[in-house]
């Protein structure tokens, strides 16, 4: 994929501030963070979301998630961290290359997380069924 810029971070021909680099996988900082060490984890190989990514490619990134999670709440003494995927345009996924967000927390910080709401009645039963159905159907 010339034209995506995680493909050209991964191949070297942009700069990126990485913290972490295997043969499988790449972790370089957010251009715009949310916190001081927000860091962005992708496989080398370009797929265009978590849905198109083989397991194995999943199963690199997760296996390195933790080491890297560890580390960065130590170097910028985070209180916790998030780690978030945006999948789609409509979930605010903006570069079309499967990648993690590992943002650290710090109590007081004004990042909000998600709103919520209830389910209307019965349709949390419905729609567990119609997953269940889909499941049953992959």
């Amino acid at each position: 994929m010339n034209e995506c810029i995680f493909c050209k971070i991964s191949s070297g021909s942009l700069p990126a501030d990485k913290v972490y680099d295997d043969s499988q996988v790449l972790a370089f900082l957010d251009i715009a963070p949310v916190n001081p060490g927000h860091t962005l984890l992708i496989p080398r190989q370009h797929y265009g979301d978590l849905l198109e990514t083989p397991a194995p490619i999943i199963i690199s990134l997760v296996e390195v998630l933790p080491k890297i999670a560890r580390a960065i709440v130590a170097a910028v003494e985070a209180d916790g961290f998030n780690i978030g995927i945006n999948n789609g345009a409509a979930a605010g996924q903006v570069v079309n290359h499967v990648h993690m967000h590992i943002i650290p927390r710090f109590i007081d910080d004004g990042y909000r997380a998600w709103g919520h709401r209830q389910y209307s009645a019965g349709e949390a039963i419905e729609t567990a069924r119609r997953v269940r159905t889909h499941l049953e159907m992959s």
